[in-house]
């Protein structure tokens, strides 16, 4: 009986359960020149063995590196054991991929096969445990670890970035402070206000202000004329008197008022912002006064302190902290506060007189520090030297209040007089502001004042300190009256609602 001939007896290829020996032909790959025998089952062609034209991936141990995948740059990673290639696709070139257990990543259907990975190829469906990647728990744009079907991208992987820590989260900025409330009652607001008879004036407290001046003028006028007549002569010494009494206008020229505001007061002229908000508040201020409001100039103290000053003839300040941290209303208080030191001519008479009793003060001055130098020198010498000295100081005194007791005992009590003359400007003053309407909130500007003097004694007392009260004739020289005299005042004006 004869039986059909074995097809495996054809072209035996052995297989070899362990690595291969060397000298052993391998069977060709697919597309070779002796094609694989028809197996009825899976073929499975022993690797060819290192030194062939084709040669498989390596062994473990082995050295002959792994050919390159079709359309590869980079070389296949090695296998770990026994490479067992199935036969090829039908109307495929390459290798089919492994089966099961099997580590070589061949290229799907009509497709080129994926890129090599540092340390192994990745899994496909079907395959064991996916290898590792360095780093594997940073994933890298455009890098699919698996292929669940469709074309395979051909480039390979970027390069391998280290985990960077975020930068820190800016810190966020500190909200704005919410500007001072706007609680004005704009009664004015878009109507036709009234104009005032008179823009400006001179009240008693302003006469008083320039009657108590007179003896200082009267000073400075002789001060002026002896320098001027000794030591340019007289017809030129008088020229130099008429101009100064002539300098006495420039307290209206608003030029020389915004340079002495500027550089004196170390006032300035006001931002967009606080303009935009100033500016609606005095024009409400002075249409209740029947003022017009482009007459001053409004300018800004750089100061924390609540604090507002009527100068010159024209300027009107006020400081950053009234302007930003206080109402409106109270503002506008502030403000009428002020017109009123201009309106009842309470500004230009007092800068006035300050000019024209200014060459006196300065004569006074230079003779005060003449006898501080001749009592220290005295002093150096001997004890009877310096009561010489005394001694001749106290006769010139004496003899200037006998010789011209009308100018001396003036000028004594002047500074009382004009503290006096101030305490009642600021009292006239805030009958201004109360007749305008802002009798409540004068009040509770006061009443601020008053609280940060409580908190100013009881940080002192907190400290074991007592502050220093001005008594006896240091009071009679304060130019304000204290907050509580203030208030009493404002009362008629709180009883009636005004």
């Amino acid at each position: 009986m004869s039986y059909p001939p074995d097809p495996a007896a054809q072209e035996p290829g052995p297989v070899y359960p362990d690595p291969p020996y060397p000298g052993t032909p391998a069977p060709p790959y697919p597309g070779s020149a002796v094609p694989p025998p028809p197996y009825p089952g899976p073929v499975v062609p022993a690797p060819p063995y290192p030194g062939s034209a084709a040669s498989a991936p390596p062994y473990p141990g082995s050295a002959v590196p792994a050919p390159l995948y079709p359309g590869s740059a980079a070389p296949s990673p090695p296998y770990p054991g026994p490479v067992v290639p199935s036969p090829p696709y039908p109307g495929s070139a390459v290798p089919s991929p492994p089966y099961p257990g099997s580590a070589a990543p061949p290229p799907y259907p009509e497709t080129p096969a994926p890129p090599s990975y540092p340390g192994g190829a990745p899994q496909y469906p079907g395959a064991g445990a996916a290898p590792s990647y360095p780093a594997a728990s940073t994933a890298h744009p455009g890098v699919t670890p698996t292929y669940p079907s469709g074309p395979q991208p051909t480039a390979t992987a970027p390069p391998y970035i280290p985990p960077q820590t975020p930068p820190a989260a800016p810190t966020p900025a500190a909200p704005p402070e919410a500007p001072a409330p706007d609680d004005l009652d704009y009664r004015h607001a878009g109507s036709r206000i009234h104009v005032a008879a008179h823009q400006r004036g001179a009240d008693a407290t302003a006469i008083g202000q320039l009657a108590v001046q007179v003896p200082g003028f009267l000073v400075s006028l002789a001060v002026v004329a002896s320098f001027a007549v000794g030591i340019l002569g007289t017809a030129m010494g008088w020229l130099v008197i008429l101009a100064w009494l002539a300098s006495g206008a420039l307290v209206f020229h608003r030029p020389t008022e915004l340079a002495f505001a500027r550089h004196v007061m170390k006032l300035r002229a006001p931002l967009a912002e606080e303009r935009a908000r100033l500016e609606p508040i005095w024009r409400e201020v002075t249409a209740r006064a029947g003022i017009e409001a482009h007459t001053y100039e409004l300018m800004v103290e750089n100061s924390t302190d609540l604090n507002a000053v009527a100068a010159a003839g024209h300027v009107v300040g006020v400081t950053t902290y009234a302007l930003n941290e206080i109402p409106s209303s109270n503002l506008a208080a502030v403000l009428a506060h002020e017109l009123g030191h201009h309106t009842g001519g309470h500004a230009w008479t007092g800068l006035l007189g300050y000019w024209y009793s200014l060459p006196g003060r300065i004569a006074w001055a230079f003779m005060r520090g003449i006898a501080r130098i001749a009592i220290r020198v005295a002093s150096v010498f001997s004890l009877a030297a310096t009561g010489m000295v005394y001694l001749f100081i106290g006769m010139f005194v004496i003899g200037g209040f006998v010789a011209a007791w009308y100018i001396t005992v003036p000028l004594v009590a002047a500074p009382y007089l004009l503290a006096y003359v101030g305490r009642q400007g600021e009292l006239r003053a805030d009958r201004q502001a109360a007749d305008l309407g802002f009798a409540p909130h004068l009040a509770q500007v006061l009443h601020h004042f008053q609280a940060q003097e409580d908190a100013v004694k009881a940080q002192a007392a907190a400290q074991g300190r007592q502050l220093k009260e001005p008594g006896g004739l240091a009071k009679l020289l304060t130019t304000h009256p204290d907050n509580y005299t203030r208030l009493q005042a404002l009362e008629p004006y709180l009883q009636l609602g005004r």
